[in-house]
């Protein structure tokens, strides 16, 4: 494409993203098209000559949007939100242009070390002591991963070179709540899941200390390994808060390595009010974030904060001679950190999000969606016809229609068919899960552009819905 028709599409495509994101209630936030439609609506063979941009962008809006979920409304209230806030979205189309790949300082030292600037600014934002070193990755699942090896790493001498046959068998301690991406971690470690072991919560949905200890306790009996345990701030479900002093104290006396999942919430660090929550998670081991999901930042960016970056080396770096590199000065290489060699230039966004927003205006947002959802559970409180089913720490809120005079299985139908009308209007998407074994309704706020209007019309279609579902 030369440059004179590169400026024209791009002007082009740039005026889309504005009238998009100006104009959400053109989409429905849920797509309606059946399986396979988008499939058979494009060829089965690539084109043999070259086409007009015309018309691929006209397949573009013909064809894939309608069957786009559109996770950046403001009126998505499904799983946690990811906004790509306009400076966000421009970052990443600098990223595309420059087209970096990081893995050595030296093929792009700006994109080395404005990943450790923005991460030194983040992590003393959240308050996390300078101890901490910070790598980006693409989703917490890989966080978790990489900071769950170097736990393996710590635990199990000479594991990179032998693996995990033959030595005794290893623990991971996780809650029932625990993200099920610790499973998949474990697997892939080679671990298995029979190395979970699942601590009890309490009424709150919080992990239980005193299990934490006798489990610890009953598997150094046992002659097995605690290797990790893994404590939450924000479960994906409830959004209930592990109390993390006592699991540090814990941890910290059977020589166990603690991982924080705060993938979620742990954006909240940086509002005083809610630095309680941290209490503790300067102590850990490694801790992960997502500025992806609560930040406003472009999809895909997590943070792995490790206050033991020395033994996340040790696990991962391995360079061979076409990589060998020498500078005057040493210098940090982001493929020394983990599975990956090649590594996106993922920081420029975060750095173009703190900056056009400031902390304070990042504070005000934050605050903004809780009101949100404390609002919202005011009027779920207050409707006979609901129960909210967990508190609400943050921006989750979790209910149900109670309907106590039918039985539990269809409790949980009527809630079903509930959340299904309100998702087919088009205006809003919720998602659900299930505490306490009953199907519960989940609302999380989480999108820059949403405000009190998107959750007042969520909660109407709620109301509607319920009338119709349970007429007086």
């Amino acid at each position: 494409m030369d440059p004179a028709d590169f400026r024209r599409e791009a002007h082009r495509i740039v005026d889309w993203i504005a009238d998009y994101l100006a104009h959400p209630e053109r989409h429905q936030v849920l797509s309606s098209v059946r399986p396979g439609a988008v499939r058979d609506a494009l060829p089965a063979e690539p084109p043999a000559e070259a086409e007009a941009f015309d018309a691929i962008f006209a397949d573009f809006e013909r064809v894939i949007v309608p069957g786009l979920t559109h996770w950046n409304h403001p009126g998505f209230f499904a799983y946690f939100a990811t906004s790509g806030s306009g400076p966000g979205i421009l970052a990443e189309m600098l990223t595309a242009a420059l087209n970096v790949q990081a893995m050595l300082w030296r093929t792009s030292p700006a994109a080395t070390e404005l990943e450790e600037v923005v991460l030194g600014w983040l992590r003393d934002l959240m308050g996390l002591p300078g101890s901490f070193g910070g790598v980006i990755y693409d989703t917490a699942s890989i966080s978790t991963l990489h900071a769950l090896a170097a736990a393996r790493e710590t635990a199990i001498p000479g594991v990179r070179d032998d693996g995990v046959s033959g030595a005794p068998r290893a623990r991971v301690y996780v809650s029932e709540h625990t993200h099920s991406s610790i499973d998949k971690a474990v697997i892939l470690l080679g671990l298995g899941t029979g190395a979970l072991t699942r601590i009890a919560v309490d009424d709150r949905g919080a992990m239980r200390p005193d299990a934490l200890e006798a489990a610890i306790a009953a598997d150094r009996a046992a002659s097995h390994t605690p290797i990790a345990v893994v404590a939450t701030i924000g479960t994906t479900s409830s959004t209930a808060v592990d109390p993390v002093v006592p699991i540090v104290d814990i941890c910290r006396r059977h020589d166990v390595w603690l991982h924080v999942d705060a993938a979620y919430a742990g954006v909240t660090a940086l509002l005083p009010e809610r630095r309680h929550f941290f209490e503790g998670t300067g102590e850990a081991d490694s801790l992960v974030v997502n500025p992806h999901k609560w930040l406003f930042t472009p999809f895909d960016l997590s943070v792995l904060f490790c206050r033991r970056m020395d033994v996340l080396r040790r696990a991962f770096s391995l360079v061979p001679e076409y990589l060998q590199s020498k500078e005057e000065t040493p210098v940090r290489n982001l493929m020394d950190t983990g599975i990956q060699l090649g590594r996106r230039f993922r920081a420029l966004k975060l750095w173009m999000v703190l900056r056009y927003f400031g902390a304070e205006g990042i504070r005000a947002r934050l605050e903004e969606h809780m009101r949100l959802a404390r609002r919202f559970a005011g009027w779920v409180d207050a409707d006979p016809r609901f129960e909210r089913a967990a508190d609400v720490p943050f921006s989750v809120v979790c209910f149900r229609l109670a309907a106590p005079e039918h039985e539990p299985g269809e409790q949980d139908r009527l809630n079903e068919r509930l959340l299904d009308a309100v998702n087919a209007s088009g205006e809003v998407f919720l998602s659900h899960t299930r505490l306490g074994g009953r199907y519960v309704i989940r609302l999380a706020i989480g999108h820059i552009r949403t405000t009190e209007a998107h959750v007042a019309r969520a909660w109407e279609l709620l109301q509607a819905q319920a009338a119709h579902l349970l007429p007086v």
